[in-house]
């Protein structure tokens, strides 16, 4: 029986795999060419409506619009998507349990499932106020460096915080039976008029953050605390797959060009690599690969070991001997996330395929991209960046691909400061978030908080809250007509 082709893909892979093929050996300027930014903005650039390459889902726009394969994965690797799927979704169950293969939650944690944070893969959101838990948000937590022997550590890469000593990296609000959850983040928002050109006035929410209910005592004197919604899952193994080189030619740390942006890259030690690795996941990119990423998440988020964190009681410190000896689900010399298991979640998670662009040719969407270019908002939300030809994963390797992210750090100003450094990120800088995917936040995750702590009620709030070197583009944003504004937002909603 015939099937018939899917011609809009099968196009774009005869255009990604003589990308990969002439990638290495094209001539730098035709290469340099293919990625530059547009400059007419009459017609979608060609591919343009192909987010992800070869590997965009192109099906479901809907609530499972972020939990779709990459469509460039063969039989056998959708099998394994499956497969890890299946581990991102368990919920797990406190020691004891007559669950062996999903044993081990705790004693502290923040959720029972990856799922639970990244819920549909996408976007967490703060509570509300009648929330009594926080999932899918929590409290980073760490301390300035007090002995000689930890600022080496710091220095050398290979802690990139030092964690509070009492609490740990970060604050977990649920716990095992018989242990103590250590605490509560409070959240309180007060009002931040900003005034357009045009006379208009937005009411900003701008948050301070606390914790209540302490169970082991109160927290250092220095404690340094960062709020944190879970990011979406999609296009991580996209991003994984870009080289270094690539990353690292769009930095200008001194301004040497003079035009305001000096991004900066993080560098974090890899536990899956044993080296120093430029950083490229979280926040403040201080994650350098998805497998770090997910141990360190496994860990932290559910208290689940695995090999690159073994310990089993995750989070737990010295001081909290109640959670450091409670049951936990591995034997002597085991982990509760096999290696096995771990290889399917990584594997799930850098084939979430990006969704497809809508309306890439809407006479409204062009105008946007028109003035989200004019703004200089590309100068860290790039648009086209390639993955590498000789990349292991082929379902990802030699891949167009239009993220708008440089994956580099950025000074955002004092209105989204944290004032918590992280590797050689400093308290005023955030790597810059990819837009990818951006416009179906709210038919995934049936919301539309953005920004690292989810203060931003909607996009163009979003855009209000840039300081620091988005300051010149939030102005021009401010000084747009209404109209303007609304195409610009558009244009994002496209993505």
């Amino acid at each position: 029986m015939r099937t018939r082709p899917l011609p809009g893909l099968l196009l774009a892979a005869v255009f990604t795999a003589a990308f990969a093929v002439s990638a290495a050996e094209m001539n730098p300027d035709r290469r340099a060419a293919i990625l530059a930014p547009a400059t007419d903005f009459t017609a979608p650039e060609q591919w343009e409506d192909l987010s992800g390459g070869t590997a965009t889902n192109r099906s479901r726009f809907d609530q499972d619009a972020y939990s779709q394969p990459s469509a460039s994965l063969s039989f056998a690797g959708r099998s394994d998507f499956a497969v890890g799927n299946g581990i991102f979704r368990r919920l797990w169950v406190s020691s004891p349990s007559s669950t062996a293969s999903a044993d081990g939650l705790g004693p502290l944690y923040n959720a029972r499932a990856c799922q639970r944070c990244h819920l549909k893969d996408g976007r967490g959101h703060p509570p509300g106020p009648d929330d009594t838990s926080a999932v899918s948000m929590f409290l980073r937590l760490s301390v300035p460096p007090a002995t000689e022997a930890e600022r080496l550590l710091l220095a050398s890469g290979r802690a990139s915080v030092i964690p509070e000593p009492t609490y740990g990296g970060q604050l977990q609000d649920l716990s095992a039976p018989g242990v103590p959850a250590e605490g509560r983040m409070v959240v309180r928002y007060r009002a931040r008029p900003v005034r357009f050109d045009d006379g208009t006035v937005v009411e900003l929410r701008a948050p301070e953050y606390g914790v209540a209910d302490l169970a082991w005592g109160p927290l250092h004197a220095d404690a340094m605390l960062s709020p944190r919604v879970t990011p979406p899952m999609i296009g991580l193994g996209l991003l994984e797959a870009v080289d270094p080189k690539d990353i690292l030619a769009l930095a200008d740390p001194d301004d040497r060009d003079g035009d305001g942006i000096s991004g900066r890259p993080n560098r974090a030690w890899s536990k899956a690599e044993n080296r120093l690795m430029l950083g490229r996941f979280g926040w403040k990119a201080g994650n350098p690969t998805i497998a770090d990423q997910a141990a360190g998440a496994m860990a932290g988020d559910i208290g689940i070991s695995s090999p690159l964190a073994p310990d089993p009681w995750g989070d737990c410190t010295g001081r909290q001997a109640a959670c450091r000896d409670a049951p936990h689900g591995a034997g002597p010399g085991e982990v509760e996330a096999s290696a096995d298991m771990m290889r399917m979640v990584n594997f799930y998670s850098r084939h979430l395929a990006v969704p497809a662009r809508r309306d890439a040719g809407d006479p409204e969407v062009l105008a946007g991209k028109r003035l989200f270019y004019g703004a200089g908002c590309i100068a860290c939300h790039t648009p086209k960046l390639a993955t590498r030809r000789d990349w292991p994963d082929r379902a990802l390797a030699g891949q167009l691909i239009w993220p708008y992210t440089d994956m580099l750090l950025h000074d955002m100003g004092e209105g989204l400061a944290d004032n918590r450094p992280e590797g050689q990120a400093n308290g005023r800088e955030w790597r810059t978030a990819p837009l990818w995917g951006i416009g179906l936040t709210a038919t995934v995750n049936d919301h539309t908080f953005f920004l690292h702590d989810g203060r931003a009620r909607n996009l163009e709030e979003a855009i209000l809250w840039h300081g620091g070197e988005a300051a010149p583009s939030q102005a021009r944003y401010r000084a747009m007509s209404a109209e303007d504004r609304a195409r610009l937002i558009r244009f994002l909603e496209s993505l």
